[in-house]
């Protein structure tokens, strides 16, 4: 059984200093599963010494070291894929398979990617008289969201681990289970005490004593861009390093002569994926105008294909949305395109035919959205596709631009080359041609409000490490 009622600090689970809880519900069934504890800034106080003490011979070790611990993390990680997967689908909703598949293995993907770059990285590199040092920032503070659980705990504890830092994690309050299998994995494989830290816990008490903590070096935190700006502000005073990966409202550029059956499919597909509810979903399809009524037909006809229905049921494309404050902003959005003169072509408000409770939201599609329109600014996080127009190429990049988001593009075109053409005038931190999904070791994070810093691969395991330089180093 999972211990949902204690924390993981130094090794061992604890008690919470004061004894609160909140119910973690089924989005499927709007029904309370069990109870999980939450903290306070005196759990944060003792986990923080806890990670302050062990970064005093963690940072010490050898990359063999933390080699054979990763190798080690990887092996027992596999064992409980199936269960991780479970967890993730009972408690944010996600069809089991995907679960299973994508969500699961998207932790197990980041540990491996990890492993590799910490085999072959250089920590010491000689420039002139001096030598190059990076090590390890220190004490990492970890707040990481429910959409995506174990892909962003993973993210951050295996690069973070593989540098020599020591950490304190604040998984969703929503997603928590997953959270804490993870923390028996890193247990099991022997991770020093004091090393990784758990704290369940609300943001604005868990989460604020964290960004605010002065015995922590860095925050890496993924989730709203509202939540982000808190927390940069409450991490200004100790100036410690901030690494954000917050939200988007991500274009997806089909150019004139594209193969639209195939774009359009691709585009459609991979913004329902998840039930919408990714950072990087391609939520604004920007198309010529003069395909438009073309683009919707096909975009209408993978709507109607698309079941949103029972995470463990056959046939089940998409599940409920993760609970009832993000399927009411949903609907409020929605609504707001009806009203502000968008185009139905498919889904609309309310539940999916045939179901009568869950988080469950109609795979919404909009044709004619204009950029000044609700839907063509905001982040919805579900399932709800914008279309809109383009007079031209310059036109399309433009309004691809035209948003205070830059976390992702997507672009397909008649040729690679003429994706690379628009690809490069997108302003977003990952850009991918041609449908392309993105690959782990190349580094992924936002331009403007989307965030700062980059995870993943390399890039990843630079952001835990500090720059030294030490001169005389290579003097004769």
């Amino acid at each position: 059984m999972v211990n949902r009622m204690q924390f993981y600090i130094d090794g061992a689970w604890v008690d919470p200093a004061v004894k609160k809880s909140t119910a973690v519900v089924n989005p499927a069934t709007e029904e309370a599963m069990y109870e999980v504890a939450l903290g306070s800034k005196a759990d944060v106080d003792k986990a923080v010494a806890a990670a302050k003490r062990a970064f005093v011979t963690f940072s010490q070790t050898s990359r063999e070291e933390r080699v054979a611990l990763l190798t080690k993390v990887i092996e027992i990680y596999k064992g409980r894929l199936k269960e991780i997967g479970a967890a993730v689908s009972d408690e944010m909703g996600a069809p089991l398979p995907m679960a299973e598949k994508l969500q699961a293995g998207a932790g197990l993907g980041h540990l491996m990617t990890t492993l590799d770059v910490l085999k072959n990285y250089h920590f010491e590199e000689p420039v002139g008289t001096a030598m190059v040092l990076r090590e390890p920032i220190g004490v990492v503070g970890m707040i990481t969201p429910w959409n995506w659980p174990l892909n962003q705990i993973a993210c951050k504890v295996a690069p973070a681990l593989a540098a020599g830092c020591t950490m304190i994690l604040k998984p969703s309050e929503f997603t928590p289970t997953s959270a804490l299998i993870f923390a028996e994995i890193l247990h099991e494989a022997g991770v020093p005490k004091g090393v990784f830290n758990l704290v369940n816990g609300l943001g604005p008490e868990v989460g604020a004593a964290m960004s605010e903590h002065p015995d922590i070096d860095m925050i890496s935190f993924t989730g709203s861009t509202r939540a982000g700006i808190d927390v940069a502000k409450r991490a200004a005073p100790t100036v410690k390093r901030v690494s954000q990966e917050l939200g988007g409202k991500s274009p997806n550029v089909i150019l004139e002569g594209a193969d639209l059956t195939k774009a359009v499919t691709g585009g459609v597909m991979h913004m329902f994926n998840n039930s919408g509810q990714s950072c990087n979903a391609p939520s604004r399809m920007i198309v010529p105008l003069s395909k438009m009524k073309e683009v919707a037909a096909i975009a209408k006809a993978v709507a109607d294909k698309t079941k949103a229905g029972d995470p463990r049921g056959e046939g089940t494309t998409i599940g409920p949305v993760v609970n009832r404050g993000q399927w009411d902003k949903i609907q409020g959005l929605i609504k707001k395109g009806i009203d502000e003169g968008a185009t139905l072509v498919a889904g609309g408000p309310g539940l999916p035919e045939g179901v009568n409770k869950g988080f469950y939201v109609r795979p919404t599609i909009f044709a004619d959205v204009t950029p000044e329109m609700t839907i063509a600014r905001e982040e919805i996080f579900g399932p709800v596709l914008t279309i809109i127009g383009a007079k031209d190429e310059a036109d399309a990049v433009q309004i691809a631009n035209d948003t205070p988001y830059g976390l992702a593009g997507y672009v397909y075109g008649p040729s690679v080359e003429d994706a690379k053409r628009v690809g490069r005038q997108i302003r977003a931190g990952n850009v991918n041609l041609q449908g392309v999904p993105n690959d782990r070791t190349a580094p992924f994070g936002g331009y403007k409000q989307s965030g700062n810093g980059r995870e993943w691969g390399k890039y990843g395991l630079e952001d835990f490490l500090e720059v030294k330089a030490v001169a005389g180093f290579n003097a004769a």
